[in-house]
């Protein structure tokens, strides 16, 4: 990769990132419970399918930081520093793990194939592997706030099993809405 285009792929990357962290602005949570949707995983889950894994991870664990300094500390999501790096910079970094099918999605559009079904497939690797991360620490760190009748685990089960599924819901919409100019967002012009 040349300097000029090494260059291009961060200020894509810290473009992105600031994307996602004004989405995270927007309210997003679903009912009166702790699901959520969180917009800024769309344009982060592009631009990994756009560059690969290596600078959807780092832009993921940037956003990730953003959001930790941003909202985590003063909304009181931050209970401790494992608790901090696990459900800030890991969980958000786990998002660029959609960048391991850029290559397969970009043979896929550029051969003129359908690749809605690998990027659902990617994209749920990636929001799996973050929502997995935030149970073991909902399950870990936040269960003293589960429902006193119910198991800690199962909380946070729902919660971000719910809010996975919320999720991919939100990308399965934008991916039939936007399936005419999807290819557009993840080929790089030479």
């Amino acid at each position: 990769m040349s300097k000029n285009n090494s260059l291009v792929v961060l200020t894509e990357g810290a473009i992105i990132v600031a994307a996602a962290q004004a989405l995270s602005f927007v309210p997003h949570d679903l009912g009166v419970s702790s699901i959520q949707v969180e917009y800024g995983l769309i344009p982060m889950a592009i631009y990994a399918l756009r560059r690969g894994a290596k600078p959807g991870l780092m832009a993921g664990f940037v956003w990730g930081i953003l959001d930790l300094i941003l909202k985590g500390f003063s909304s009181g999501g931050f209970l401790n520093p494992l608790q901090g790096l696990v459900e800030y910079p890991l969980a958000f970094a786990a998002v660029g793990l959609v960048g391991l099918g850029s290559v397969q999605v970009k043979s896929q559009i550029k051969s003129g194939k359908n690749a809605l079904g690998l990027i659902i497939m990617y994209s749920a690797l990636g929001f799996l592997v973050k929502y997995f991360l935030h149970f073991l620490a909902g399950g870990i760190y936040w269960g003293a706030y589960a429902p006193k009748s119910m198991n800690p685990w199962i909380y946070s089960l729902v919660i971000n099993g719910g809010s996975f599924i919320a999720n991919m819901i939100m990308l399965l919409v934008l991916l039939v809405v936007l399936s005419r100019v999807f290819k557009r967002f993840i080929i790089v012009k030479e």
